[in-house]
């Protein structure tokens, strides 16, 4: 292994580079993911990481992406790299808090291998005081489901693309320009107002967008470029009922419970992009404003009759939307049933975006991108 790629993480730190063979933009999971595999097949490449925030950024989707793994709804044709992405997010990272842990899909009507409600909850007492089984009385079984923190695979991801050559740029804001980037080195004021230090121009021969939802508007804005992605603003409220180590994942009409931390973080369905322009707001409970937004809070509402719980003090709806954590995420092709891409967008520029899915299949589709840009025809999950 050649020698270790270079930090520079606030302004004092001089930076003086002109170009590079490629720039991957953003440090999230899929960034990180695609710019450490790049490394892996194409050592000879010069490589620079570029993150706004740092590694990863807290307000990113990463962080608050629901790490939940499960071949549920995965297709047929995607299913090897869904396994394969499963094998690495479980051996290759390091601690990244895996446990393996059985999914619910739970269900108003019979479908096809489900099984009766009521015949698994003796196998999870938990769950009585949280589901209704005569509401839900059947139940779609992902055994091989288990839970993860993605933004510590996106921490493993960039540390050791770095260990392997990469240079990593961090706290800077992107733009992208023909032939390369413009690169904004951000600090704070001593009124703590985040302002441009200095900007420099760096050329480069591939760019790899993976801003996540500000990835297409960067595209577009940046180069004049046209694209169909959308983006939707997801929140993860608290549900404080009691969850433990044996606790199944509940997946009940497009809402996930993932049992976290002695309870659980509801992750609400995405019915549609979010229109150019939404500003997402709380909406109110009873005449009360609260945290959640409304879109949200209208789905919890309608979940109540089956998840008793959702109508109790055990729901956290703060009182602005700042208590409820939150986050901008990519939509590609605007559809929140799309897998993660990656596409060409311009000769050497390439937009890379998770979405609703990067749980189960982001780690592929990064891998691709980067063999792609190495010239590697072989994928290991072909075969």
């Amino acid at each position: 292994m050649g020698a270790a790629g270079r930090v520079w993480a606030h302004v004092g730190q001089p930076f003086s580079e002109r170009g590079y063979g490629a720039v991957v933009l953003g440090a999230g999971r899929m960034g990180a993911a695609c710019a450490f595999f790049l490394r892996r097949l194409a050592p000879e490449l010069r490589l620079l990481l570029v993150e706004r925030g740092g590694l990863p950024n807290e307000e990113g989707a990463t962080v608050l992406a629901p790490g939940v793994w499960t071949a549920l709804n995965v297709s047929p044709e995607r299913r090897a790299e869904a396994a394969w992405t499963r094998a690495q997010t479980e051996r290759e990272f390091g601690d990244v808090s895996w446990q393996a842990r059985p999914l619910l899909e739970l269900l108003t009507r019979e479908a096809a291998g489900a099984v009766p409600t009521p015949s698994l909850l003796p196998r999870f007492p938990e769950l009585a005081h949280l589901v209704d089984p005569e509401a839900l009385p059947f139940a779609q079984v992902d055994e091989g489901a288990a839970t993860y923190r993605p933004g510590a695979v996106a921490l493993a991801c960039g540390q050791r693309a770095v260990r392997a050559g990469a240079d990593l740029l961090l706290n800077t804001h992107a733009h992208l320009t023909p032939g390369g980037v413009r690169l904004d080195r951000l600090t704070v004021t001593n009124t703590h107002e985040v302002v441009t230090h200095e900007s420099r121009e760096v050329l480069a021969g591939v760019v790899i967008v993976a801003m996540g939802a500000d990835g297409p508007p960067g595209a577009e804005h940046g180069l004049g470029l046209h694209t169909g992605h959308g983006r939707a603003y997801r929140q993860a409220p608290r549900l404080n009922t009691p969850s433990g180590e044996a606790t199944p994942v509940l997946r009940v009409d497009g809402l996930t419970l993932r049992p976290q931390h002695g309870g659980f973080t509801l992750i609400p369905p995405i019915h549609h992009r979010d229109p150019h322009g939404y500003t997402p707001i709380g909406g109110r409970l009873t005449g009360v404003p609260v945290g959640i937004r409304r879109e949200t809070l209208e789905d919890l509402v309608e979940r109540m009759g089956v998840l008793p719980p959702l109508g109790t003090e055990a729901l956290e709806v703060g009182r602005s939307l700042a208590d409820i954590p939150g986050a901008w995420l990519a939509l590609p092709d605007g559809d929140p049933t799309a897998p993660p891409r990656h596409e060409e967008v311009a000769p050497g520029l390439h937009l890379l975006l998770g979405g609703p899915h990067a749980d189960t299949l982001g780690l592929a589709v990064a891998y691709d991108l980067a063999a792609k840009v190495a010239g590697v025809e072989e994928r290991p999950w072909e075969g």
